[in-house]
């Protein structure tokens, strides 16, 4: 389906064109992940090219969408539950993905600097109406925008229940490789094919229990950590309503506890460059830095769960917890094909009470951060899954968490849609506002942009605890 409409008046005409390739209807089981629809979380790419004829570089992405559906044919599916035992399935039944063309007097120029958030990034990803019927909801969203100043962006919206990350790139990289208008600069888009089976996933639920077999394993992290985590920061929640008289903690009703209160969050962007990661690497280890094997991630992560905890001023024995996402292609044994295109990632987990946090040393932190991504095994996979079928309800806010999810791997601004690089990709508001995403950065090598969401009353200390030792 493709659809037209001016930013500035939000007017919408209507479409329908023909999925090509889709004959065959298939059937999918749901992969691991959270199972929730999240078109509003995909990332927006702002292009300073030329657009000067706007019609033509709309005809060839969504020629070039409808050809690259053809072997990606999941995300024209829907979801919808299994009558027979109520969970989720990927039915891959061509309902179609949903591309739309829209046109602002907006300049680019316009919006500043472009790595900072702005309101007006939302209206550059299509938010289809909700009808009540997940069923109806599309898993994938894609809208192109034309700039009064003949700049364009492309922003994308998928379902975590059909793409992670990784197969968001693959998918945009197959995407931009199907166009025709000009060659390929930037990226190489030679990739493997879509590996649409979850299989050796689904294997996962079929064996013994996991969560049986991480109880006899002595080397295993108290099972599923990230699960076990989260019930005790919830536990730690539930305990502080229980001290209060008038049903509120700090200013929030009981019965909106489930709320994610964006509104309250600043989303700042924060330039890391080489110059900056070094300086923090020799002032945790010193010249032995150069022996250690030690990622920029693992220092950057670890640094910030201590900047973001020393903001917050939490009282030294509450529990704070680190999480990240883990890729899981190679952690399986045996191992993801390559080109899977599902969601493989699970969550690893590092809890402390905030003394403790305050008292440890960066090098430690880092070995903990290791030790969290090696206990990511098979059985920590299956179990992870296996928690993920038992009922789920809101998250209430947990400002004692950090999330952290790193696309410094995907360098989604390099993913050639016609006129070359992105001069910017963005992040939307995600569902947990507090999340932190590690991206690469568009304009030097190596160096990471990192956009976290921050309560006003923490920002200035936060600024000054994270970047402090960087300088």
């Amino acid at each position: 389906m493709t659809s037209s409409y001016n930013l500035d008046d939000t007017q919408l005409t209507t479409r329908i064109i023909d999925q090509w390739g889709l004959a065959t209807v298939h059937k999918c089981s749901p992969e691991t992940g959270a199972c929730r629809l999240d078109v509003h979380g995909g990332p927006t790419r702002l292009t300073c090219g030329p657009m000067d004829d706007s019609q033509t570089v709309f005809s060839s992405l969504k020629s070039s969408l409808e050809e690259t559906l053809s072997a990606w044919y999941p995300a024209a599916g829907r979801l919808t539950l299994n009558p027979s035992d109520g969970k989720l399935e990927l039915w891959c039944n061509n309902g179609g993905a949903i591309l739309v063309e829209a046109v602002t007097q907006v300049q680019i120029s316009e919006l500043g600097d472009l790595s900072e958030y702005n309101e007006f990034y939302e209206k550059l990803v299509f938010k289809p109406s909700f009808n009540g019927n997940f069923s109806d909801m599309p898993l994938l969203v894609a809208q192109v925008t034309r700039f009064g100043c003949g700049g364009y962006s492309v922003g994308v919206g998928t379902s975590h229940s059909l793409f992670d990350g990784p197969a968001v790139f693959d998918f945009l990289r197959a995407w931009a490789s199907n166009t025709t208008m000009i060659g390929s600069t930037g990226l190489d888009h030679q990739q493997h094919k879509p590996v649409h089976d979850r299989g050796t996933l689904l294997a996962c639920m079929r064996s013994q229990p996991a969560s049986a077999k991480l109880g006899k394993n002595p080397n295993s992290v108290s099972r599923v950590a990230a699960i076990d985590h989260l019930y005790l920061l919830i536990k730690q929640a539930a305990s502080d309503w229980n001290h209060v008289s008038d049903g509120k903690l700090g200013g929030q009703k009981l019965s909106h506890m489930g709320s994610s209160n964006q509104d309250n969050y600043v989303l700042k962007t924060f330039h890391l460059n080489v110059s900056m990661i070094e300086s923090l690497k020799r002032k945790i280890f010193g010249e032995k830095r150069g022996s250690l094997p030690c990622s920029s991630f693992e220092v950057v992560a670890a640094h910030l769960w201590k900047a973001r905890t020393k903001a917050l001023g939490l009282r030294k024995e509450r529990m704070v917890c680190l999480q990240f996402a883990v890729d899981t292609r190679t952690k399986m044994v045996p191992p993801l094909p390559q080109g899977f295109s599902g969601n493989a990632y699970v969550l690893a987990s590092i809890a402390l009470t905030a003394g403790e946090l305050e008292e440890e040393s960066h090098g430690s932190l880092i070995e903990r951060i290791k030790e969290a991504k090696n206990s990511v095994t098979t059985d920590y996979i299956c179990a992870y899954m296996e928690a993920l079928e038992a009922p789920q309800t809101s998250l209430p806010p947990l400002k004692e968490l950090t999330l952290v999810s790193d696309w410094t791997r995907m360098p989604f601004h390099k993913v050639n849609f016609l006129h070359g690089e992105a001069a910017f990709v963005s992040p939307l508001v995600p569902p947990i506002t507090q999340v932190a995403y590690f991206m690469h950065s568009p304009t030097e090598s190596r160096s990471i942009d990192v956009r976290i969401g921050l309560l006003p009353q923490t920002l200035t200390a936060f600024s000054h605890h994270f970047l402090t030792n960087m300088q």
